[in-house]
């Protein structure tokens, strides 16, 4: 049963949804911008509507086979660690799809996601740091990189749970591989900000 949920995860992770919304606008979203599938780059080459819309589809991929894992599995035992690996995995779906060629977006609204389900009040504060970084910098990149960089510490003080600190590092430690580009151009002062 854990292993099922485990892989219906990682195929629910790699629905498309942003290029998915592109093609519905008539875009491919993978052809302009960043080139990227995410909520940002939807947003920008379809408008802010599809954009949020994308957000919530991406951050969707991770709270639901989340819910489905802890709707199924009994309660005790090893539940809360299959139902983080079940994010984990939509999260390596949203990264690595498997409709896709395994190339796929940066995971940041699904990992969204997922700490909304695992650890609410550690992803509503992520998502003020994250908020306040862009207003003051511009930069959706640097509020990403730095919301993620705070996960795991916010996790640990605010649930005391290993596995889902663990969880929130390891996708840090991806989101940061996937954003490498943004980062050399944040440190050439060559990235794109948000305020155009």
């Amino acid at each position: 049963m854990e292993y099922l949920l485990i892989i219906g995860s990682y195929l629910i992770g790699s629905i498309p949804f942003g290029l998915v919304l592109g093609k519905v606008a008539g875009v491919d979203v993978r052809a302009g911008g960043s080139g990227n599938i995410g909520a940002t780059n939807v947003a920008r080459l379809v408008g802010k509507k599809l954009g949020v819309l994308t957000l919530i589809c991406d951050a969707l991929k991770g709270i639901l086979p989340m819910l489905v894992a802890g709707w199924l599995l009994e309660k005790g035992g090893q539940r809360e660690l299959w139902m983080a690996l079940c994010g984990g995995a939509a999260f390596l779906g949203h990264l690595y799809p498997l409709y896709l060629q395994f190339r796929g977006g940066k995971g940041v609204a699904t990992a969204l996601g997922i700490f909304l389900y695992l650890a609410p009040l550690a992803a509503v504060i992520d998502l003020l740091i994250f908020g306040g970084v862009v207003y003051n910098w511009g930069y959706v990149s640097l509020g990403s990189l730095t919301a993620v960089l705070m996960m795991p510490g916010l996790v640990w003080l605010l649930t005391g749970s290993a596995s889902k600190s663990l969880l929130a590092f390891a996708i840090g430690v991806l989101i940061w591989v996937k954003h490498w580009d943004n980062i050399v151009r944040l440190m050439k002062h060559e990235e794109k900000s948000w305020r155009g």
